[in-house]
């Protein structure tokens, strides 16, 4: 069975916000190492005007430590950077994909709405964190039914099977990442929310900022519902949790804890 990791690779603190972490996932198999998304990377911290924009900094509340990256996670784990082959990215925002650069040679999977919406220029993506080049691996829609939502098998040849499933609204393509662990499914559902709260009311000041940062946000409240009806209907089944909110994060999750994250259900 493919171990999960669980690592922070950035840290965020709008004004007047509450602090969030950026929750990336190290993916450890026998056959290779994959990461689920990329948080905030090393050059970001060493030129972070010049590689995203100042005002999406100052919104926001974007830190910059060299400790707080996925690639220190990855060698404090004891790996090379080289040896992670994959990342998985639930979407390219800037606090997802600025660590790409530290892992050059990877495959880079998300789905191909995303890469297309990359594509266009969205003032949310920042084409300076792309400027390596990625090895772009999108993912077309695929018929493979997951728990009622389609999802779209990931080729990784790890011993659990890792899907992304489509979770569109906060992006155009944004999805979860879904990694079997035995009987169980571990489910990380990027910015389908920023609290866990969100799983239970709608009345919460975060909601208003889950609203402003959506590109879609009809389809973003009805995404939630389905996060919400796999959180009802599938507890036995799922342990889901989202990038932003550090009640998620093991303690001690920034050095690579394996364990399950707290799950407080609601």
């Amino acid at each position: 069975m493919t171990t999960i990791h669980h690592i922070n690779a950035g840290t965020l603190q709008a004004p007047g916000g509450p602090v969030a972490v950026c929750h990336c996932l190290l993916l450890e198999d026998p056959a290779g190492l994959a990461l689920v998304d990329a948080g905030i990377g090393l050059l970001d911290c060493r030129d972070p005007a010049g590689r995203i924009d100042q005002q999406i900094i100052d919104i926001g509340g974007f830190r910059f430590d060299p400790a707080d990256t996925a690639v220190r996670s990855v060698e404090a784990l004891g790996f090379r950077p080289g040896d992670v082959t994959d990342v998985l990215l639930t979407h390219a925002d800037p606090d997802h994909a600025g660590g790409l650069a530290d892992f050059p040679h990877a495959r880079v999977h998300l789905s191909a709405e995303e890469l297309a919406a990359v594509g266009v220029g969205h003032l949310r993506y920042q084409p300076a964190q792309f400027a390596h080049g990625p090895n772009w691996q999108p993912r077309p829609p695929a018929t493979r039914d997951w728990f009622g939502l389609p999802a779209r098998p990931v080729p990784l040849g790890f011993a659990s099977e890792v899907l992304l499933v489509p979770l569109f609204g906060h992006t155009l393509g944004h999805c979860g990442m879904a990694v079997q662990q035995g009987d169980r499914w571990a489910l990380h559902v990027g910015d389908a929310y920023f609290l866990r709260v969100e799983l239970s009311t709608d009345d919460h000041p975060v909601s208003a900022l889950s609203t402003a940062r959506a590109v879609d946000d009809p389809n973003r409240r009805a995404t939630l519902e389905q996060v919400r009806r796999l959180h009802r209907d599938h507890a036995d089944r799922i342990d889901l949790f989202g990038y932003h909110d550090p009640t998620e994060l093991p303690p001690g999750g920034s050095s690579g804890m394996t364990n399950d994250p707290p799950m407080t259900h609601q």
